[in-house]
């Protein structure tokens, strides 16, 4: 270290950056009075501190010729603590740089961590000198630079109609299957047991739960458990460490390069509306003690707006904090390679002066963003704050998780009264929140089942939660399921219940692929996987969290390959323009027809029927498509929650016929000719399609 020269170096980019010939930092604080760089040995012992003394508006800077990546390095942050007031500098604790693109670790739990001492009377008005060092990871000086293939190194870019998403866990797909190499890592991710499972399930996109750097909560580690799921960021540049094999950040970005090669986008689940500092009784790891008044909303000086019901949320009205936000989701793009981004609790990004504005500096910032307005924006759109709950009200080109899809889908097959209607209108796109400002008709992200409550296994086992494990007495997670055990809660041999609980299972996904907007379904549910009943298994890092490969069920898991082979072969139900009944200005033909089981339309007083278990929906393509002009541009979908039933079919043009595309009860053969009046079996999906009869079979 003594062979490094000191410069003033430049306030751009922010963080560490290496440019072959040495490492410039750049560092953002407002109010902050001086800011010590700590270089640390290859020991990890804090060998060399330099106070960084330029300093362009509120950037501090230095660069250090010579140095090279693999350099440790952390910094100090002197200034004012008073806490009434918004500042809790406290030089005496090591920090991370928000840029750091690498950690050599996870923290240590330590009451030196916090800024304040612990147990003292108004605990944080006061002051703790203990250093934290030796209970911090120390940030790493990275290369980013990586040998992207031509097949690899770019986007993949593929239209939301040809999307199906995969929201899968990076340790929890892999570690419960022996025959993965680095099982829990990325490169467990890359295996090709994972790749080949992936790409014959027929889906498009894995969606990943959060891997950016994350802290596991001090309350979970003393009952000896984790932060499983990964909601409480600590970097938004560093890939977690719990997730490298060798510690190489190139494993991230191998990962995504043998996903673009097999053809699947890499979609990562972002959380920017919090960090893992927690409230005002929470440690001081980085940006509290950057700068704490400028990082996050506060109330009063002191006290932390908790929209995000984690503790704290950053402060987009910020400049600096947008730009961190910014800066980062970019370096993932451009440098990492991924292909979209699921926003955690979007909402509290959306918030101006505390209030959710749809055009607001993030939302502004993203949209006009030439690299980042080009990938997919999965928005899930509700905080815990007042008017935090906005589904439907986000802009193009942001997709939004579809809450109401889930809950209605599981109403209606668990028999609740009254539910066709609201299917009817899911199954439909949700056009009344979705089908405004231009909006394409897969901006509704429609999902059965995610990490956040029961898989879909659960939903057919289980009345009531079961989350005794988690510690927390059964109080955490959702109280309301809207599942139904099927007369035994939990594991049975009945073959009854066993029979119902698999028909339920196959209903369910087909109806989630024969609706219009995009498809998401949760790893391991294709395999059976059950949770025991857990519907908040966020420290479950053990089997109840892992997929369970062992026990998979195969028929289920070849039904769900048939069933979204269906959907990508079938433009009909991946059309970007929403459907409504009534008719086109191209031709003048409604391209959505809802029938009763007499063929029929529905009326008024049919859609009143609170004990209404059957809905026929008709789609149509517009004029002008192939398949129009062929007349083959018709679908025919029944659900059938009720007993078995004689179903009329709709006339089908001149020259064709409707054929059985395929039946989840599984009585009748698929591509069958049936007569005009068909039986329709108790709690089925049945799908028909037109077909020309000179093509007969």
């Amino acid at each position: 270290m003594k062979s490094l020269q000191l410069s003033a170096g430049r306030p751009y980019p922010l963080g560490a950056t290496f440019d072959g010939e040495g490492v410039n930092f750049a560092v953002f604080s407002q109010h902050a009075t001086r800011v010590t760089l700590c270089l640390f040995d290859d020991e990890g012992r804090e060998a060399l501190l330099v106070d960084l003394a330029e300093r362009d508006g509120h950037v501090w800077h230095g660069y250090f010729s010579g140095m090279q990546p693999g350099q440790q390095y952390g910094y100090r942050v002197h200034g004012p603590y008073a806490p009434n007031e918004g500042h809790r500098f406290n030089p005496h604790k090591l920090l991370i740089d928000p840029y750091a693109k690498k950690l050599t670790g996870h923290l240590e739990w330590h009451d030196s961590l916090y800024g304040y001492e612990i147990g003292h009377a108004d605990a944080d008005l006061s002051f703790d000198t203990r250093n934290s060092a030796p209970y911090m990871p120390r940030c790493v000086v990275v290369d980013p630079a990586f040998t992207w293939g031509r097949k690899t190194g770019g986007r993949i870019a593929r239209p939301w109609n040809e999307t199906i998403l995969y929201e899968a866990h990076v340790k929890g797909l892999t570690a419960g299957r022996p025959d993965v190499p680095h099982r829990g890592k990325f490169l467990g991710m890359a295996s090709e047991q994972i790749l080949d499972h992936i790409t014959d399930l027929g889906v498009t996109a894995v969606e990943l739960l959060p891997v950016q750097a994350f802290v596991d909560d001090r309350f979970l580690v003393d009952q000896g458990l984790r932060n499983y799921w990964g909601y409480m960021t600590l970097g938004f540049f560093a890939p977690d460490p719990r997730y490298m094999s060798y510690g190489d950040i190139a494993e991230f970005q191998q990962m995504v390069a043998r996903f673009h090669a097999a053809d699947i986008e890499v979609i990562l689940d972002v959380v920017y509306n919090h960090t893992a500092e927690g409230d005002q009784n929470g440690p001081t790891l980085a940006f509290r003690g950057f700068d704490n008044a400028s990082y996050y909303r506060l109330s009063n000086g002191r006290y932390y707006v908790n929209d995000t019901g984690t503790g704290n949320a950053l402060n987009f009205d910020h400049p600096f904090t947008l730009r961190l936000v910014m800066d980062s989701l970019r370096y993932w793009v451009e440098v990492m390679h991924v292909d979209g981004f699921r926003f955690d609790l979007a909402s509290t990004l959306a918030r101006t002066g505390g209030v959710f504005d749809r055009d607001g500096p993030f939302m502004r910032a993203i949209r006009q963003d030439p690299v980042l307005n080009r990938v997919k924006l999965i928005a899930e759109p509700w905080d815990v704050g007042m008017g935090g709950y906005q589904l439907g009200a986000y802009p193009a080109p942001f997709t939004e998780w579809n809450d109401k899809y889930r809950d209605q889908v599981r109403r209606f097959w668990r028999g609740d009264d009254g539910t066709v209607q609201k299917l009817a209108t899911r199954v439909a796109g949700s056009s009344f929140r979705f089908d405004h400002d231009g909006r394409p008709a897969t901006s509704s992200i429609n999902y059965l089942t995610s990490h956040d409550g029961f898989t879909l296994m659960d939903t057919v086992s289980y009345n009531t939660k079961h989350n005794e494990a988690n510690g927390e007495n059964n109080q955490d997670g959702h109280g309301e399921n809207y599942s139904d055990n099927c007369g035994v809660e939990g594991a049975t041999d009945d073959p009854k219940i066993i029979a119902k609980r698999a028909q339920r299972r196959r209903n369910m996904l087909a109806t989630l692929m024969l609706s219009q907007g995009t498809p998401m379904i949760l790893a391991g549910d294709e395999l059976g996987n059950s949770q025991s009943g857990n519907n908040n298994a966020y420290s479950q890092d053990n089997g109840t969290g892992w997929i369970n490969w062992e026990d998979k069920d195969d028929d289920f898991l070849q039904f769900c390959k048939d069933v979204i082979l269906f959907r990508n072969a079938t433009p009909i139900l991946r059309q970007t323009r929403f459907l409504h009944a009534r008719p086109r200005l191209v031709d003048g033909v409604p391209d959505l027809f809802w029938r009763r089981a007499d063929g029929q339309a529905m009326t008024t007083d049919d859609w009143g029927k609170a004990t209404l278990k059957f809905l026929g929906a008709e789609m149509r393509m517009a004029r002008g498509t192939p398949a129009y002009e062929r007349r083959l541009g018709a679908i025919y979908i029944i659900f059938n929650n009720g007993g078995e039933v004689r179903a009329t079919l709709p006339d089908a043009p001149d020259g064709s016929f409707w054929s059985r595309a395929f039946d989840t009860s599984g009585g009748i053969p698929a591509h069958d000719r049936p007569r005009a009046t068909t039986s329709i079996a108790t709690e089925s999906v049945v799908a028909f399609t037109l077909r020309e009869l000179d093509k007969a079979s």
